[in-house]
């Protein structure tokens, strides 16, 4: 009866130490999953905060400061060329970045210059959809935050693939809005896909829509009553931002540096007009037509400023999806009427994350080998040295 009791105490033994140890193994697991998807989002972007803007002259007021924040280049995939573990982990990834710097930063307006998609250069109407109710889940936002979006090649296609139909498509689901102004600043959203200067519908149309913008900022600047302005509303006196998504002409991201450029091997590469960069004739007439203080772009998924003109300064902001970048990023502004200063806030690396988990993998390795008696850990030892010594 003994021996019975024995065995079953062995047993019950063995039974509790498996029971810990498949208790350690989740609380691991838990642990890693805890921070490396959530936590590692909060700890990052915490050391981010939104630029100060120079203090106005002695005697002069401080402009009401806008905080904006600005990303490109989400590339959400689609139905054709998107794997489904691939597009579960880069939205999933987008999602709590934006979603965390949203509640951290608290932005009053957000942009995202354009290849918001993959594939709406192709994606059928159903596709479309469903693409677009990912998108506003992913980004979703409080009422009091603006959203404003423009489009980039891979939404509504290069030029010789835009239609009409892809156009409005992409304004029913994200606005028409080319102009936009809040607390005295002005922005220019520019459909820089229809800028190809060969006269096509499309380009026609968004070139005389931006010449009457224009118009209406030259406007802005002149004594009230002036011959051409009439006595409609005024726009803020203040010189735009231009966002959009191809960059102005460059002939290379030969001269651009930083943790984020291009790789080195790539910055001699020569762009190509009207597909990688702008071309210098629409670069100029938009630098003419506007003279704009700051202009940020996309396109390149890689960071670069560069200086255009009579020094206009213009930023490419680099892609926000690690599916194009290790490490994604995205820009805060805070702007007034009169100056800007920028920031750069940078999120996880996924190598990080990698390393965690390759990590946390060879943890519950070593425990599990440890627990079997076929690896020693060195904690596990000095217990059972302790053990033998005290029974001598």
């Amino acid at each position: 009866m003994g021996l019975a009791w024995r065995g079953w105490g062995r047993q019950g033994f063995r039974l509790l130490e498996r029971s810990l140890l498949l208790w350690k193994l989740m609380a691991v697991i838990f642990a890693a999953l805890l921070f490396c998807e959530f936590l590692i989002y909060y700890l990052v972007i915490f050391w981010c905060g939104w630029p100060e803007v120079a203090a106005p002259a002695r005697g002069g007021e401080q402009a009401p400061v806008l905080r904006a924040m600005v990303l490109a280049d989400t590339h959400l995939l689609g139905e054709v060329q998107g794997h489904w573990l691939d597009k579960l982990r880069r939205e999933w990834q987008m999602e709590r970045a934006f979603q965390t710097a949203l509640w951290m930063l608290q932005p009053e307006v957000v942009f995202i210059l354009g290849d918001i998609f993959d594939e709406g250069k192709w994606s059928s109407p159903q596709a479309w959809a469903e693409d677009v109710g990912r998108f506003q889940k992913m980004f979703r936002h409080p009422a009091h935050v603006q959203l404003k979006v423009v489009a980039g090649n891979h939404d509504i296609g290069f030029h010789y693939w835009v239609t009409s139909y892809k156009v409005k498509r992409f304004e029913k689901a994200f606005g028409s809005e080319r102009l936009f102004s809040r607390k005295g600043v002005n922005f220019v959203m520019v459909n820089s896909v229809a800028m190809e200067g060969d006269g096509c519908n499309i380009c026609a149309a968004a070139e005389a829509e931006l010449l009457e913008i224009s118009r209406q900022l030259n406007c802005s600047r002149e004594v009230r009553g002036a011959s051409l302005c009439g006595a409609g509303r005024r726009l803020p006196p203040s010189a735009p931002i231009l966002l959009q998504h191809y960059p102005l002409y460059r002939a290379s991201d030969a001269n651009c540096s930083g943790p984020d450029a291009a790789p080195p091997e790539e910055r001699s590469i020569p762009f190509k007009e009207r597909y990688d960069a702008l071309s210098l004739e629409a670069s100029q007439k938009l630098l003419w037509w506007f003279g704009p203080r700051l202009v940020l772009s996309g396109h390149t998924h890689s960071a670069c400023e560069v200086l255009h003109g009579a020094g206009t300064p213009e930023l490419s902001v680099p892609s926000f999806s690690w599916r194009n970048r290790n490490n994604p990023s995205f820009i805060m502004a805070s702007l007034t009427s009169r100056d800007y200063a920028l920031s750069k806030c940078f999120l996880p690396q996924e190598n990080t994350v990698l390393a965690t988990y390759c990590g946390v993998a060879g943890l519950l390795t070593g425990l599990v080998l440890a627990h079997s008696g076929w690896l020693a850990l060195p904690f596990l030892s000095g217990r059972t040295v302790l053990r033998t010594h005290k029974a001598r």
